[in-house]
């Protein structure tokens, strides 16, 4: 029986477990690409303020297909297949660029930034002999191009011709999180960082919807109070399950009921710099910290005043890329814009704290790589509800939530 006869397997019907083979299975995998990214979802593609010009673009990938952001003459942003119409060589390479048109390597056919095929050379053949037959026409043959929407600087593609509203699909909850970073001021660009992980591309939007894990993996979190589970702190999934926003209050260096029980916290420890942690208040309410995942592909961080958008980007069912795409407002001062870039050593690959997340994600892959196929995580932190709001970190209920909501879109 080779893999596309195999039947799924069940579920377990245990409420608050997760099984292994969801991480795993190749056939979980490639109904994940049909259902859900080249299915009715709005996933992240990047920022407006990383294509500012006309013709400017981007190279990035939806799912696993490569495709390019672009801004028009008109000033509209399109999305369009990296994929020539004609024999399906992508047509750039470059991870972003400036240009008057596109033009396919292989046979030299140019389209222009709205993806309308403009030119075919030897369309009418030499000295009489060969060329395209009289029915074609170029203004027939155009790169296939995505849905689009943007919402305060950010731009989202889908395949489908027919998603769901970008308000509706955030719900009230999740979109006033949303517009609270993304709030019309623009955007500025500070800077890339990329890496490559060994684990399911789940395991990475689990682990920002986990809070739980926070006070006992991330030493720098936990010692120097940025998240933590004795902070002030509220977990949101919106009506779907499938977004969530964790925020939270920083707390203060020291030994208390929450942090006696942390063998991750240190109160002797010190920064050489302690104006890595000097922050200001720029948002409303009292949150210092609002972690977003935002289904399928984004998660949205603000973390005292580093801002970034992390793009996860699938390679298969045991590894997954991320983007990170670091920013500011172009209103920012030049003394907020360092402690942005300050603060953003925190994050990424080598991130103070982020870089705990990249180890553990590959070590959960190889954890579970070699079990039997009816073994499953346990998630029952916080109970084995999945309710839209809680007041607290001692939680896997966003989890739970999620996969309520992931089950439904790919009928598992």
């Amino acid at each position: 029986m080779n893999i596309h006869e195999r039947p799924l397997l069940a579920w377990p019907q245990e409420p608050g477990r997760v099984p292994y083979w969801v991480y795993t299975d190749r056939r979980v995998y490639e109904r994940e690409l049909a259902r859900i990214f080249n299915g009715p979802t709005w996933s992240y593609v990047g920022l407006e303020c990383e294509i500012p010009e006309t013709g400017s673009y981007k190279k990035t990938t939806l799912g696993e297909q490569s495709v390019l952001v672009v801004r028009g003459k008109d000033g509209q942003v399109r999305v369009l297949a990296n994929r020539c119409a004609h024999r399906g060589v992508e047509l750039c390479q470059s991870q972003s660029g400036k240009v008057q048109d596109f033009m396919c390597p292989y046979h030299q056919w140019v389209y222009d930034l709205e993806g309308q095929l403009r030119g075919v050379p030897f369309k009418r053949g030499v000295q009489g002999k060969g060329g395209m037959p009289e029915s074609f026409r170029t203004g027939s043959v155009s790169l296939r191009r995505l849905a689009v929407h943007t919402r305060g600087g950010a731009i989202f593609a889908s395949w489908s011709e027919d998603p769901p509203p970008f308000e509706e699909y955030l719900g009230p909850a999740i979109l006033g999180f949303y517009d609270r970073v993304f709030d019309g001021r623009p955007l500025r660009l500070l800077g890339y960082l990329r890496q490559k992980i060994a684990g399911n591309w789940k395991l990475m939007l689990e682990n920002i919807k986990d809070p739980y894990h926070a006070s006992l993996l991330h030493v720098f979190f936990v010692t120097f109070g940025l998240f933590r589970v004795d902070n002030p702190s509220r977990v949101i999934t919106d009506e779907s399950k499938l977004h969530t926003a964790l925020a939270s209050r920083r707390g203060r260096q020291e030994l208390n009921d929450g942090t006696s029980q942390m063998r991750s916290f240190n109160a002797k420890l010190s920064l050489s710099g302690p104006e890595l942690l000097d922050s200001q208040k720029e948002f409303p309410g009292d949150e210092t910290v609002v972690m977003h995942t935002i289904w399928p592909n984004l998660i949205l961080q603000q973390q005292s005043n580093t801002l970034a958008c992390r793009q996860i980007v699938p390679c298969g069912p045991d590894a997954f890329e991320l983007h990170w795409t670091f920013f500011g407002y172009m209103s920012d001062s030049d003394e907020m814009t360092e402690r942005r870039l300050r603060q953003a050593n925190l994050m990424g690959p080598g991130g103070l704290v982020s870089m705990d997340d990249s180890e553990i994600v590959a070590r959960i892959q190889d954890g579970i790589r070699a079990n039997a196929p009816d073994e499953a995580g346990i998630v029952e932190m916080g109970g084995l509800g999945a309710e839209t709001e809680t007041d607290h970190m001692v939680t896997e209920v966003a989890i739970r939530a999620f996969y309520e909501g992931y089950r439904k879109v790919m009928d598992l």
